[in-house]
């Protein structure tokens, strides 16, 4: 989880670089953690986003430090997204899990869209997918393409489909349930029996954040690795999955510059496909 952290800068720290002050107002946050969240992008200084551990501070300039999973994610390799398509106006990329769709408070590098920008150069963002889900996404390559993507997605007229693995029975069922005071709509079909839980389709007719989670959360059927809406069910569940159990595996809109529908698939990765195994064997072992 992310923490954001506000402080205005004292008189007597005036004349301070950034790196120093920050570790003054942020508990547990060492002089190198400091830079390292510069570097991220994570600090803003006036409302401006600063990479300059360097810059020396002002009296009465407000700071925020944003610390979280990029700070523990930088180390790490990075996860390549596999790409399904591309032409000089869209690219359908297949998201693997831990990789973050877009910049964010803490950090402006190392997102699919930065990632997509060094390799494609102008790359526009269309919509978005949770860093633990896995699929697919359309970015467009032109103004033109952006619009009319974003215009589509507005107005519902994108096939997304899902797989998630949901604890317990799960039903075939349409739930129609608000998010955040707006209209949320999931079509829900059961595909497989599992152990302890049930293989699932979601459609979405809407998009809203979080929206497969928070929907099957509510009706008492969290997708297994759901530690944010999965509460004690999605705790009680074994054998625990690696990563959250949702895959955005089918995307379909009308190609912008064509007008031609197309439509695309990406299977469930082998993490996932393997604990999935798992539980079948589980189900047909009297």
């Amino acid at each position: 989880m992310s923490a954001r952290y506000r402080f205005e800068v004292a008189g007597e720290e005036a004349g301070l670089r950034l790196d120093q002050v920050i570790p003054k107002h942020v508990a547990g946050l060492s002089r190198r953690k400091a830079r390292a969240v510069i570097d991220l992008g994570g600090v803003f200084v006036d409302r401006a986003r600063v990479k300059v551990a360097g810059r020396l501070v002002r009296a009465g300039q407000a700071i925020e430090v944003h610390v979280g999973g990029a700070l523990e994610r930088a180390g790490e390799a990075p996860r390549e997204p596999r790409i399904v398509h591309a032409d000089e106006h869209v690219i359908v990329v297949d998201k693997p899990a831990g990789l973050v769709t877009a910049p964010t408070p803490e950090a402006d590098r190392g997102d699919l869209l930065d990632l997509l920008a060094r390799r494609f150069g102008e790359v526009y963002l269309v919509h978005r997918l949770d860093l633990p889900t896995s699929g697919l996404l359309v970015f467009a390559r032109t103004r033109d393409a952006n619009k009319r993507l974003g215009d589509a997605f507005k107005a519902h007229d994108v096939d997304r489909e899902y797989v998630a693995v949901a604890v317990g029975e799960v039903t075939a069922q349409t739930i129609d349930r608000a998010i955040d005071a707006r209209r949320a709509v999931t079509h829900v079909t059961p595909l497989e029996p599992l152990a302890g839980a049930t293989l699932v389709a979601a459609r979405l007719e809407t998009g809203r954040t979080h929206q497969i989670r928070i929907h099957l959360a509510a009706i008492g059927h969290p997708v297994a690795g759901d530690r944010t809406h999965g509460g004690e069910l999605e705790r009680a569940f074994s054998p625990r999955p690696p990563r959250l159990a949702l895959h955005a595996r089918l995307l379909g809109f009308t190609h912008p510059a064509t007008g031609e529908r197309v439509r695309f698939e990406a299977e469930v990765p082998a993490e996932l496909a393997a604990w999935i195994d798992r539980l079948r064997i589980r189900t047909s072992t009297p």
